[in-house]
């Protein structure tokens, strides 16, 4: 986005690590260079979610998610403001969510599976990051994730994964996987493609900085 800060798309399946890759781009980028932006904080209320033909609430479709709020929310940090938003907890009702604030920042990371299938938030977007594994290594991956941080059992993590998880991600993620610019096959990990991708940012951030100083590129 000319003028403002550089946005970044980072999109993958569930299991592909993006969410592991924004993490560590966010630890090695200078401190109030970068601001980071899950869809997952969009979640519209289970209430407002669909189920499927045998009453199962799907979380997998682009209708149970507010994107064009976040798109005004992309918005809004590029002319520079400073959102907040209530992170989602994944209905864990022992979680108290916290209130997060989103400044505005040369770089901007924005992750989630359909931040490339809403035209609004895709065409914002300056860089564009496909994280893929095999779709083995993803279940595998979400079976221990869901298993023990969100206490799912087995079953109803297959069950998602063939009904709702698998067919979003061939639906409204694999069709713009030719749109990207940068592909992080992520099957052991991503340490040449993190340092790529940390430097290019680096530079991005010198040449978009808000305030126009000149950044060190030795980061942490």
């Amino acid at each position: 986005m000319p003028g403002g800060a550089y946005f970044v798309g980072i999109a993958g399946g569930s299991g592909s690590g993006k969410t592991s890759l924004v993490r560590a781009l966010r630890e090695r980028l200078p401190e109030g260079q970068v601001c980071v932006i899950s869809q997952d904080d969009y979640y519209l209320p289970i209430a407002e979610q669909r189920v499927d033909a045998n009453g199962r609430v799907n979380f997998d479709l682009p209708s149970g998610i507010d994107l064009d709020g976040l798109a005004n929310d992309l918005r809004e940090l590029a002319a520079g403001g400073t959102v907040f938003r209530k992170e989602y907890t994944f209905n864990t009702e022992s979680h108290e969510p916290r209130l997060i604030e989103m400044r505005a920042a040369p770089v901007v990371l924005v992750e989630g599976l359909f931040v490339l299938h809403h035209e609004p938030i895709r065409e914002m977007l300056d860089l564009r990051v496909f994280v893929e594994a095999h779709e083995d290594t993803q279940l595998e991956r979400r079976l221990r994730r869901d298993v023990a941080e969100r206490g799912y059992g087995p079953d109803d993590i297959l069950y998602q994964w063939h009904n709702h998880v698998l067919p979003a991600y061939r639906d409204y993620l694999l069709p713009y996987r030719h749109l990207c610019d940068l592909y992080v096959v992520n099957e052991s990990g991503f340490g040449r493609a993190l340092d790529v991708l940390r430097h290019h940012l680096l530079q991005a951030a010198v040449t978009r900085s808000v305030e126009q100083e000149p950044i060190p590129l030795q980061g942490s």
